[in-house]
């Protein structure tokens, strides 16, 4: 019988708990690729490249996009690694047009209390190299808005509440695998984060122990889109080896 080892027992117990096993298990490790040294070098080298092509853009097209090609891209942000596997996220997917119309009026209603005196001028200052300002017409233009709630808990039919460990670590993570799925399939977004979110707890019906994370804009640029001139820090400015 294949068993789970887990140094702490609680963690295992609760583990148990939250997926209903009577006993969890392993598996062997079967899909992990190895590579020579020269294709280790040249793979990572060429997903910098293109993963650095990847830009924020404020300028989206109407033009559609299959679904099955963001339930792919949900369905590769869920195999993120996550606290205990408890995958302590949500993704709403919006296509509707009222109720993008809805999430518009209600983001740019906290953007114009952010912008005309909420938020220090020194935040102000670091925005506006970037040209942003409180109108988000890209709210209703874009095929598509996936907002990404992290769940601090999960809330059992018996009113019980199962603690979800490293809540918004894991969803981070898992946005970070969205993000590059969805540049991966030539699609562009951008992370919109109005505060507060709370608004879209209740626009799309999501329980008050979800907390919106990030709303991503999903779709394809306008043919003269452009993106702010802005650079990337260095290795040396982001990293250090200790050898």
């Amino acid at each position: 019988m294949l068993r789970l080892y887990h140094r702490d027992k609680n963690v295992q117990r609760h583990i148990c708990k939250v997926l209903n096993m009577a006993e969890p298990q392993h598996i062997p490790l079967e899909d992990q690729r190895s590579y020579s040294i020269e294709e280790t070098v040249e793979r990572s080298r060429n997903f910098y490249h293109e993963i650095k092509r990847r830009r924020t853009v404020r300028d989206f097209s109407d033009r559609p996009i299959p679904r099955e090609v963001i339930e792919n891209c949900i369905l590769a942000a869920g195999t993120a690694p996550n606290g205990a596997n408890l995958q302590p996220w949500h993704f709403s997917v919006v296509k509707n047009p009222d109720v993008k119309t809805a999430i518009r009026k209600a983001a740019e209603q906290e953007e114009e209390a952010f912008y005309n005196g909420k938020a220090p001028q020194a935040w102000l200052d670091a925005l506006a190299p970037l040209g942003t300002d409180s109108s988000k017409p890209f709210l209703e233009i874009a095929p598509f808005l996936i907002v990404i709630f992290s769940k601090s808990h999960e809330q059992r039919d018996d009113g019980s509440t199962v603690k979800n460990y490293y809540a918004n670590e894991s969803t981070g993570i898992a946005t970070g695998f969205l993000i590059a799925a969805l540049h991966d399939a030539g699609l562009a977004t951008l992370t919109h984060t109005p505060s507060p979110m709370k608004f879209l707890n209740k626009i799309l019906h999501r329980p008050s122990h979800e907390r919106p994370f990030v709303l991503l804009v999903v779709g394809y640029p306008t043919d003269d889109a452009v993106v702010p001139a802005i650079s990337k820090k260095s290795l040396e400015e982001i990293s250090d080896f200790i050898d």
